[in-house]
């Protein structure tokens, strides 16, 4: 059984959902190379005018990486092209044609909100909990997320999210507006309302615009920075602090099952 699903939506909208919920959604290889296809379709079909990343069930939109499948990655050379994969991806994500969507169907957390980070627009659910926790696992954001934030958010604010490390409501993050807007109940009926315009708008105008926005970006820089980010984290990976964080996470996990 696939990992993800990939469907197309009100004719114009391609959504990518991670189908992992037993492991609250957790990024293995499969998703992203789930992730890369969902993109190539998008890069392809002039037809698309949106492209949607969510999750499957309540509990979570994405954990993050997979550190069950991860944590035997040891060293910095066996961690950096996974990390540096995955940030291949989120700046393949962040230039898409289209804009991006996060509808974060509940909480998101480490590589979760890195991916939030890659979306031009996030809507979360407001009952979840939502963080840039890679401190506690004594590592950095390894996606490029860190990156993305500082291109979209005022700096002093993008340290202080990555520096605290913290778990926060919905509420707290919609105020500093890296979420746009929050919801309750069914993610997809929360985004046929506040979307229904952009649902109307040809695509090439939605795209047209997309365009606007990305030309003000460069490109070739935004990902030299972003896989600079993920071999610095695979320096801290390779670290014993790193390693007994990541034992102590997946031993209180068994516990909790």
């Amino acid at each position: 059984m696939a990992d993800y699903k990939i469907k197309r939506l009100f004719n114009n909208v391609l959504v990518f959902v991670i189908t992992r919920e037993h492991v609250l959604n957790a990024v293995n290889d499969q998703v992203m190379d789930g992730l890369n296809q969902a993109c190539d379709i998008i890069r392809t079909d002039p037809d698309y005018s949106l492209f949607v990343i969510t999750g499957e069930g309540e509990r979570a939109f994405c954990s993050g990486g997979d550190l069950r499948e991860f944590h035997a990655l040891k060293t910095a050379n066996q961690s950096v092209q996974m990390l540096q994969k995955m940030a291949h991806i989120l700046h393949n994500i962040a230039t898409l044609p289209v804009p991006v969507i996060g509808l974060l169907n509940g909480t998101a957390v480490g590589g979760g909100m890195e991916i939030a980070s890659a979306c031009d627009w996030r809507y979360a659910r407001e009952t979840g909990k939502y963080g840039f926790i890679q401190a506690s696992l004594s590592i950095t954001t390894g996606w490029g997320g860190g990156t993305l934030l500082l291109e979209k958010f005022p700096p002093h604010l993008a340290l202080e999210w990555l520096a605290k490390g913290e778990k926060r409501a919905a509420s707290d993050w919609q105020q500093d507006r890296f979420f746009n807007n929050i919801f309750s109940g069914k993610p997809f009926d929360f985004f046929e309302k506040e979307c229904h315009s952009m649902l109307k708008t040809q695509s090439d105008v939605l795209r047209s615009y997309k365009e606007v926005f990305l030309k003000k970006i460069d490109q070739p820089s935004l990902l030299d920075r972003m896989l600079n980010e993920a071999k610095n984290c695979s320096l801290l990976w390779e670290s014993n602090a790193h390693h007994e964080a990541v034992t102590q996470f997946l031993q209180k996990d068994r516990k909790t099952k």
